[in-house]
């Protein structure tokens, strides 16, 4: 029996082998949506790292290449819509399992809403070009209600707008770009490139916003039921969406950061750079349409971060760790409605009450993102520990595993103490508020969920042995049928 006729046998209820491997690689993508970095929230980044901000997205790259290539030891092994989660389980058992689980869900969901205050931000400017000035709240459920419909309605249709979108977005801001190069004699920045008045405290800094520049390149991990072939396009997907987001990360903030020097106008002030930039080479026509571009990139970013958290709250809930009715499949659609549903609620519900509150969607966008991106850390360093320890269960553990692993953790720990700084010291500050609190509040956070989890784990024993029992059925599914490992063929073939 193959794997993928193995495959086909899944009981979750989800749509089955569906998804090419662009559609996978779009989910990826949806969920970084490079588009929004350059167009949007640079300025957030270079006014924590400066000069630096280039070399940050560097670090960052290096550092999740080494992330992606530990992922990959469990997702060329098994897919589930379980994503990390269902991973970490494997490897480091329930406990950790379930910090990973809550610090995903908070990841992605905050990510949905950083995204979806920039994409009110965005939409409310160019509507006021048209002399039509809706509420926030109008902006943020319009954008809030499209993607619930495409989550709910089916993946791939979720998939394909993702890629499309995304697909056009990048184009026009990469023709953009070399415009804007080529109108400064693709000049080198010397400031840049030499660090001028960068600080190692600076560089930290700056990596926890790009790491919520990068944020759900492993996203495809949730499309374990839909994807075609899952054990060979996640994996790809996962390396494919880091490598690629981050080259285009590099190669537009070095020239975004080039183009303002000598226009007498602070890039950290200025919400879309792009579109300045365009008119300094005389092509305001070009930005109109990256700032459209960048707007559907926006949206699909929303809706590529709720379809990763419902399907982590769906395969947590049929394990017994949330109601039951999140575990549901729609009988038509064959997507997780609730969840979805649940999750979109949630992701339009935080910013609608911050702008209550007074608070600029801008400035909502980059405190949603820094919270978001501790979330992201936790995960990455779990999944990182994980994978030697589950390499030596299986007895697959090699010396580079380990090397691997501990680079992993190595750069993941950089932005962790940048986000935290040391009081006192000059080369890692203590950040300014309110970024001096957030890493505070994740933890009240995770003690919180964990707390939770621990009560009922107390009360109903059970609950830890329907996890463990899901997540061996899952793996157990993509094991060769006459062996109880993985066999060389698999192996070799990933």
């Amino acid at each position: 029996m193959t794997k993928e006729k193995r495959h086909k046998q899944s009981a979750h209820g989800l749509k089955q082998n569906c998804l090419s491997f662009g559609e996978v690689l779009a989910q990826s993508f949806a969920v970084i949506a490079p588009t929004t970095i350059p167009a949007s929230n640079i300025g957030l980044i270079v006014a924590l790292a400066g000069n630096g901000t280039w070399f940050s997205f560097l670090l960052g790259l290096i550092g999740l290449v080494f992330v992606s290539i530990n992922i990959n030891q469990f997702a060329s092994r098994s897919a589930s819509p379980g994503s990390l989660y269902s991973y970490i389980v494997k490897g480091l058992g329930p406990t950790a399992g379930v910090i990973c689980g809550w610090s995903l869900v908070l990841a992605y969901l905050l990510t949905g809403m950083s995204v979806l205050c920039g994409f009110a931000n965005f939409s409310g400017v160019l509507i006021g070009h048209l002399g039509i000035h809706p509420s926030s709240i109008t902006l943020l459920a319009i954008g809030a209600g499209i993607a619930w419909y495409a989550g709910y309605k089916d993946i791939q249709l979720s998939a394909i707008a993702m890629l499309w979108m995304e697909g056009i977005s990048l184009a026009m801001i990469a023709i953009l770009c070399l415009i804007v190069w080529a109108h400064k004699g693709f000049a080198l920045d010397m400031s840049q490139l030499t660090l001028t008045g960068v600080t190692p405290g600076n560089i930290a800094m700056g990596l926890v916003l790009v790491m919520f520049g990068f944020s759900g390149f492993e996203s495809a991990t949730s499309l374990g039921d839909e994807a075609k072939k899952p054990l060979k396009t996640i994996p790809q997907a996962v390396i494919g969406s880091a490598i690629l987001a981050g080259l285009f990360f590099i190669s537009t903030t070095y020239i975004e950061v080039l183009g303002f020097s000598g226009t007498g106008t602070d890039i950290t002030h200025t919400e879309e750079p792009l579109a300045f930039l365009s008119q300094q080479v005389g092509m305001g026509w070009l930005g109109e349409l990256v700032g459209l571009g960048a707007l559907a990139s926006f949206f699909a970013c929303v809706l590529g971060s709720i379809n990763p958290a419902a399907r982590i709250f769906f395969l947590m809930a049929r394990h017994g760790l949330f109601h039951a009715s999140l575990g549901k499949a729609h009988s038509s659609n064959k997507t997780p409605h609730v969840a979805v549903t649940m999750c979109t609620f949630i992701t339009f519900l935080v910013p609608a009450v911050m702008s209550l509150f007074n608070i600029k969607l801008f400035e909502s966008m980059g405190y949603l993102g820094a919270i978001c991106s501790y979330g992201f850390l936790t995960v990455y360093v779990l999944i990182s520990i994980a994978a030697p320890v589950y390499l030596y269960k299986i007895k697959k553990l090699r010396h580079w595993n380990i090397l691997t692993s501990v680079v992993a953790v190595g750069f993941m720990a950089i932005p962790v103490l940048g986000s935290v700084g040391i009081p006192g010291n000059t080369m890692f500050p203590v950040p300014e508020a309110p970024y001096n609190v957030f890493p505070y509040l994740f933890l009240m956070y995770l003690i919180v969920t964990c707390g939770w989890f621990v009560m009922q784990r107390l009360r109903s024993p059970s609950v830890v042995r329907s996890m463990q029992r899901g997540i061996d059925e899952i793996h157990d599914r993509f094991l060769p049928a006459a062996s109880g490992g993985i066999s060389s063929s698999m192996e070799d073939e990933f």
